[in-house]
């Protein structure tokens, strides 16, 4: 079993800046993908950017160039720091780990105010 604990999020200013942690334990396969996804209210849940363990990186469009995805591999936790933040960046934040089962943490608000 693998669990996944999130940093806690907040609320901020548009414009604002916010980095989100996520350590991971248990048995992790050595090659993995971490990373995040958000699901706003009324919407799919949806990718916000991902992480290898060879360290490929995948963003979605909404968060390129004002979001920064990065690993410690030997602490098993991922950071996404999140800058420029903007009203429908507003969503329940989810950490991923998948390899090879795929394990979802319980979810953390960030609410950004206009």
């Amino acid at each position: 079993q693998v669990q996944l604990v999130e940093s806690v999020g907040g609320l901020v200013q548009a414009g604002g800046s916010l980095t989100l942690s996520c350590a991971a334990s248990g048995s992790i396969f050595s090659i993995n993908v971490m990373g995040w996804y958000r699901q706003a209210p009324g919407k799919q849940r949806e990718l916000v950017a991902v992480i290898s363990s060879g360290g490929m990186i995948t963003y979605a469009d909404s968060v390129k160039g004002r979001f920064t995805i990065s690993r410690e591999s030997a602490k098993n936790t991922v950071f996404l720091q999140m800058s420029s933040l903007k009203p429908e960046d507003t969503a329940v934040y989810y950490c991923t780990l998948r390899g090879p089962y795929t394990y979802w943490g319980q979810g953390t608000q960030v609410t950004v105010s206009s």
